[in-house]
């Protein structure tokens, strides 16, 4: 039983060309989230990093700022949460489904 190295690694280099070009591609992707019926938007890039936070000023009660916490927490996290979801289903395309550790 022969085993051939060099197209394993040839595979390999062509899997890892892959994965940067879907990383570049959710790179430049936004996930937009919002909570509080659009008081609260936010939006983040396929890096999980948070790009935009708009407050509706005019829905927003001075005397409750834990609920103005509370509605950005939950549209952050969900914006996050669809970014995650974007890169894991695009990534495991890739993988055939494989769950690698430290890709997702």
């Amino acid at each position: 039983m022969n085993f051939n190295y060099a197209g394993m690694m040839k595979q390999a280099k062509q899997m890892q060309q892959q994965m940067l070009a879907i990383k570049e591609e959710l790179k430049g992707m936004e996930f937009e989230a919002s909570s509080g019926g659009g008081v609260v938007k936010v939006k983040v890039n396929g890096e999980q990093e948070l790009t935009e936070v708009k407050i509706n000023k005019e829905m927003v009660d001075t005397n409750d700022i834990e609920m103005l916490e509370d509605m950005l927490l939950v549209a952050v996290n969900d914006a996050i949460n669809k970014s995650k979801e974007e890169a894991k289903n695009k990534l495991g395309a890739l993988t055939g489904g494989l769950n690698i550790p430290g890709l997702f």
